[in-house]
């Protein structure tokens, strides 16, 4: 099996947002997360670091802020402003389509809680899978006001797929420290 030399852990994950402010906010606010730091604009109009380095346009700026997400995970936010910047937000079903899942201890309550958020559109109806390797997983997605795909779970220990194989899912025994 191969693997990167060296790899410990996945450090971070990171979306390009419309507007920086409204999803810090939101994700504070909202979701529970601790802003660390924010820092930009990043930009480069003397040469061509943003093609090379980041692999967007030459004359693009961002914005960044990192945030944490309950005792492990980092989320990192960019706002950019690119002349050639796509601004439709992909589909799960398109290539580069994502969501970010935030495990609660009930998917019920915390979509209620969601539902009286302004701008989150909730999708569909909390349900629980009934057969497979993940026969017990109750869950719903949802959407952030600018579109960001996001999925409330809850996984319970010993899930069928734990009897062929090693490998468990992390999921802390207590909440985010901010979270109610």
């Amino acid at each position: 099996m191969s693997a990167i030399p060296g790899a410990h852990a996945v450090h971070h994950v990171a979306y390009t947002v419309p507007d920086l402010d409204e999803a810090v906010g939101f994700f504070t606010g909202v979701i529970g997360a601790e802003l660390v730091y924010r820092l930009g604009p990043v930009e480069d109009r003397e040469g061509d670091w943003m093609v090379r380095k980041l692999g967007v346009h030459r004359d693009a700026s961002a914005w960044i802020a990192m945030l944490r997400l309950g005792p492990a995970t980092n989320l990192e936010l960019f706002e950019y402003s690119a002349p050639d910047q796509d601004r439709r937000p992909p589909r799960n079903s398109d290539w580069g389509g994502h969501h970010l899942a935030i495990h609660v201890e009930d998917v019920d309550k915390a979509t209620e809680y969601l539902r009286g958020t302004a701008g989150v559109t909730v999708l569909g109806e909390p349900e629980t899978i009934e057969e497979g390797p993940i026969a017990g997983d109750r869950w719903v997605y949802f959407t952030t006001p600018w579109g960001l795909h996001m999925e409330l779970i809850n996984m319970p220990p010993g899930m069928p797929y734990e009897a062929d194989t090693p490998a468990r899912v992390y999921t802390p025994d207590t909440p985010w420290r901010n979270a109610g």
